[in-house]
């Protein structure tokens, strides 16, 4: 091309971030301020996401200057990305201040504010953040019932969780997804509640997946129930008899308890079925 324009340059930033090669995105962006080409909202929205992908806070905190000097730090779509950046980057006070500094908020902003506050933990501001959402009249959707779960699962507010969990029934008609009660099953397993968390599987409404139940063998690993994680394990095989996960965790409930001969079974059982261990599973 003989001549570049600011949309040029962005779709090919894009294009090195939606291939994961967040540093040809990050040099081509220097590039683009080095030949004196004025960067848009677009721009900055895909170099934040290289940021967020990285891990890049520094680099984050540079680009967020020059959206400063500007002037788009209001503009809904690049506030969403600063907000991403900032709270999986672990900064979650500066995400709170550039949510602050967004005149007109969408729900996207609304619920990447609150899923920080629910990944690091910081449930009662996670609760106060989704009930300024209320007074707000902001329209909630799914993603912000998830947020709002998984902030109750990890601070164990059980009696909240299952009133908010209640309350997205009413909401949706009682069509609560699936991963709404994965977060659930998560909630009362990491309060040691494995029966009420598995009578909830049982009178799920959807479909039962592999998954959910995966969430309790873990529970029952952690809580070290050998005879219920023994019942899950065999339902976790049956709904996905490729995946090793059911394998390790009921390897690793028996070895908890000592009971180092049923470890060792397992484990044969699993390497005759030459069932692979993911990377992930511990």
């Amino acid at each position: 091309m003989a001549t570049h324009d600011v949309v040029s340059w962005n779709a090919m930033i894009m294009g090195y971030v939606k291939c994961g090669q967040g540093r040809k995105a990050l040099e081509l962006f220097k590039q683009l301020q080095h030949k004196g080409v004025e960067a848009d909202p677009v721009t900055f929205v895909g170099v934040l996401n290289v940021c967020t992908s990285v891990g890049a806070l520094e680099e984050g905190k540079h680009v967020h200057e020059q959206i400063i000097q500007c002037g788009f730090e209001s503009d809904i779509f690049v506030g969403r990305s600063l907000i991403d950046m900032y709270v999986k980057c672990g900064a979650v006070e500066d995400a709170q201040r550039v949510f602050n500094m967004i005149t007109t908020r969408n729900l996207a902003a609304w619920n990447a504010m609150l899923g920080g506050y629910a990944m690091h933990g910081q449930a009662k501001k996670a609760l106060g953040h989704f009930e300024h959402m209320y007074q707000e009249n902001i329209e909630i959707d799914m993603i912000t019932f998830i947020a709002l779960l998984q902030a109750c699962s990890h601070a164990g507010l059980v009696d909240e969780g299952l009133h908010y969990f209640e309350s997205m029934g009413l909401v949706y008609n009682g069509s609560s997804a699936l991963d709404h009660y994965a977060c659930i099953v998560d909630l009362l397993g990491c309060a040691g509640l494995l029966l009420e968390a598995e009578d909830l599987i049982t009178m799920m409404p959807c479909v039962q997946d592999a998954a959910v139940w995966k969430t309790l063998l873990g529970a029952c690993r952690n809580h070290g129930d050998a005879e219920m994680g023994e019942q899950i394990a065999r339902k976790v095989l049956e709904l996905d008899p490729g995946s090793a996960t059911g394998y390790v965790l009921l390897t690793n409930i028996y070895a908890a308890g000592g009971k180092w001969d049923l470890s060792v079974k397992v484990q044969q059982r699993r390497l005759e079925k030459a069932v692979k261990k993911q990377p992930w599973v511990t």
